[in-house]
C-alpha cells in the first residue's frame, strides 16, 4: 500500500493490521495505489508459484476487470430490484464515483441493457487546476498494468502523477470496461473536485445521518449540479463506502 495512502486510510490499516494483515508500505513515485499496485504485480511475477495476486479495483490484465465486474455485478442487481419495487420503475439515471471504477461497473451492470437510463460516473477533478484523476476527461488511450485504457500521460507516454482527496480515485487509469462506455457514449463522465467533495462529505452526515467515503462524496458532490439541471428526475447513487476511514483527512483539510 502506498505510505502516502496508509496514512490517509490510517483507520482501515490498523483495522487489517487486527485481523493480521501484514500491510508493507510503498515509498517509491507518488507513494500511492499506482505504486502499490505496480509493486504488487512485479512481487507477483517474482514468487508466482507462491503468490495469488487479487485486486479489489477494475483494472489490471484480463480476467481481472471481468471477474471484478460479476462480482461487484450483486451491487446492481440488489439496487435495480429494490428502486423498482420501491418505485414501480427504473430511474432515470444511475450516478457513481470512478478511480478504477470498481463500485460503478458494479452498479452499470445491471442497467447497461436499460437505455432509457443515463450512466453518469464522476471523476476526481482533485485542485481544478490540472492536479487531478481524471483520465477519462483528460487522457488517452495508453497502457497501464496490463491493460490499455484512457491513461493520463505525457506526449511520449509517461504516466502523469496524478492527486485526489480521495485514496480510492487517486489513480492515472480506470478499468478497461469505463473506457469503452466513454468511447461507446453509453455512459458520460463528468468531474467534481475535492472542495466539492469535501462539502458533500459533510451536507450527507448532517442531512442523512451518513458519513460517506470521500469517493463515494464525489457522486454525491456532483448531485446538486444534476438536480438543478434535471428536477423531478429520479435518480439512483452508489455509495460505495463509509467515510470513517477519512475523518483525519476531513478534519485535518490535508489531502
Amino acid at each position: 500500500m502506498g505510505s502516502v495512502d496508509m496514512a490517509r486510510q490510517r483507520v482501515n490499516v490498523e483495522r487489517m493490521r487486527l485481523l493480521g494483515t501484514k500491510v508493507v508500505p510503498v515509498d517509491g513515485g507518488t507513494a500511492t495505489l499506482k505504486d502499490a499496485t505496480s509493486e504488487a504485480i512485479r512481487d507477483w511475477i517474482a514468487n508466482v508459484d507462491t503468490t495469488y495476486y487479487l485486486i479489489g479495483s477494475a483494472i489490471g490484465p484480463h480476467p481481472y476487470p471481468t471477474m471484478v465486474r460479476e462480482f461487484q455485478a450483486v451491487i446492481g442487481r440488489e439496487a435495480k430490484e429494490q428502486i423498482v419495487a420501491r418505485t414501480s420503475s427504473l430511474p432515470d439515471a444511475v450516478v457513481a464515483c470512478v478511480g478504477g471504477g470498481s463500485n460503478a461497473i458494479g452498479i452499470f451492470s445491471s442497467f447497461m441493457d436499460e437505455p432509457s437510463v443515463e450512466l453518469i460516473g464522476v471523476e476526481a477533478y482533485g485542485e481544478g487546476n490540472g492536479r487531478h484523476g481524471a483520465s477519462i476527461s483528460f487522457g488517452s488511450p495508453g497502457v497501464l498494468h496490463g491493460t490499455r485504457s484512457y491513461l493520463l500521460q505525457d506526449k511520449d507516454g509517461q504516466v502523469r502523477d496524478t492527486h485526489s482527496i480521495a485514496a480510492g480515485l487517486d489513480y492515472p487509469g480506470v478499468g478497461p470496461q469505463h473506457s469503452f462506455l466513454a468511447f461507446s457514449k453509453r455512459a458520460r463522465y463528468t468531474l467534481v473536485t475535492d472542495e466539492q467533495a469535501l462539502a458533500a462529505y459533510k451536507l450527507m452526515g448532517r442531512l442523512e445521518g451518513i458519513v460517506p467515503a470521500l469517493e463515494s462524496a464525489h457522486a454525491i458532490g456532483y448531485l446538486e449540479q444534476y438536480c438543478r439541471d434535471n428536477r423531478g428526475k429520479k435518480v439512483l447513487v452508489n455509495l460505495s463506502g463509509r467515510g470513517d476511514k477519512d475523518i483525519h483527512t476531513v478534519i485535518g483539510g490535508a489531502s
